[in-house]
């Protein structure tokens, strides 16, 4: 991203900032709250009316029992991720974060001074946890498992069959299972699930995000939900971490929730006409990828046509003038691969693809 910055004419695939402007509505709301002087401190767990409609909708979406007071909003998914991970972990204990992933989830177990150990997703498991691989890096000292589902890079969806053999295996080693479930209603095919709605909600901190279905990465709204005692040391961690999150951003995502629902449905119906058309250009092009179910990526492979993934992107932007995120960005299991982004424009997207399908170094 740093590398493309300066030029001028790249065509950008290498970040998830969705091309659609935030709805109207949204917009109308923050500033209406602002007229109306939502410009002082409010409830660091958040505005209680926005804790009700989260609660809401996550009973209705996601299928969780909760309650206004289990959910906490936080300065983005970003935030809820720290925020559970804070609640978990004392200095010392080891998270199990799957390769590849979202790079924020080692940097803030960095932060915290939490040893990750690295599950790896295989393309023979189809990209998805498998049991064999947690019992094995599982340690005396490891205290928490993060999922993520829908999938950053890869798109992918755990299935619930998948999931509770993950679940199952946490209740056993007494995991606590951070799930990341931010792209919740960006999917494409059936099959997404909750993870605290198949059992053991007791020990399951779901972390959600209003960036990606409303397009407002920019206004940093997020939102935890867990056991009443998490959330109440939430609140905890939120006084330390922001005092409280953005009032009238805050109202801007009530407006988000409790608005009219057709730009997601709308902003998702293009994400997935952008998927079927970059899938169908790599299939005539020979180029192998992750077909994505959710999220807003495309995993493709590159290995063979350089080094490394790193310097696959490095030459595809010097050359080609197209910007994607190399596969090791995510973790050392993304050698070999790069990830592409769904959220551009479809003229930019469908002709990085095309350079993208014809580079080598």
């Amino acid at each position: 991203m740093e590398l493309a910055r300066p030029v001028g004419d790249a065509i950008h695939l290498e970040v998830g900032e969705p091309s659609f402007p935030t709805p109207p509505h949204i917009v109308e709301a923050a500033a209406q709250a602002a007229r109306d002087g939502w410009t002082r401190y409010v409830s660091s767990a958040g505005i209680p009316k926005l804790r009700e409609a989260i609660a809401s909708k996550l009973r209705g979406h996601n299928r969780l029992e909760v309650e206004p007071g289990q959910v906490i909003v936080t300065a983005g998914g970003n935030a809820a991720v720290l925020a559970a991970m804070v609640a978990v972990l004392e200095p010392g204990d080891e998270v199990l974060i799957p390769d590849p992933a979202w790079p924020n989830f080692r940097m803030i177990a960095g932060v915290l001074h939490a040893p990750e150990r690295l599950y790896p997703l295989r393309p023979d498991q189809g990209f998805l946890p498998a049991v064999e691989d947690l019992e094995r890096l599982c340690g005396p000292r490891t205290r928490a498992l993060l999922v993520n589902s829908p999938s950053n890079p890869l798109g992918t969806i755990i299935p619930a069959d998948r999931l509770r053999e993950v679940l199952a295996f946490a209740e056993e080693r007494d995991l606590w299972v951070i799930s990341d479930e931010c792209y919740d209603q960006v999917t494409f095919d059936s099959g997404f699930v909750s993870a605290a709605s198949l059992g053991r909600p007791e020990r399951v901190l779901s972390c959600y995000t209003f960036s990606k279905a409303y397009a407002m990465t920019g206004w940093r709204v997020g939102y935890l939900a867990g056991p009443p005692e998490a959330a109440a040391l939430g609140d905890k961690i939120q006084q330390a971490l922001a005092s409280c999150v953005n009032a009238p951003a805050q109202m801007a995502a009530l407006a988000a929730l409790t608005g009219p629902q057709d730009a997601v449905e709308a902003m998702r119906d293009t994400y997935r006409e952008r998927r079927d058309a970059v899938l169908a250009l790599f299939a005539e092009r020979g180029v192998a990828c992750v077909p994505p179910a959710g999220a807003f990526y495309v995993w493709a492979e590159v290995a063979g046509r350089a080094a490394s993934a790193r310097q696959f992107a490095n030459e595809l932007l010097r050359q080609e003038r197209v910007a994607v995120a190399p596969g090791t960005a995510f973790g050392p299991g993304g050698e070999g691969w790069v990830r592409l982004s769904l959220a551009t424009e479809t003229g930019d997207l469908l002709e990085g693809a095309r350079r993208l399908a014809r580079f080598s170094v």
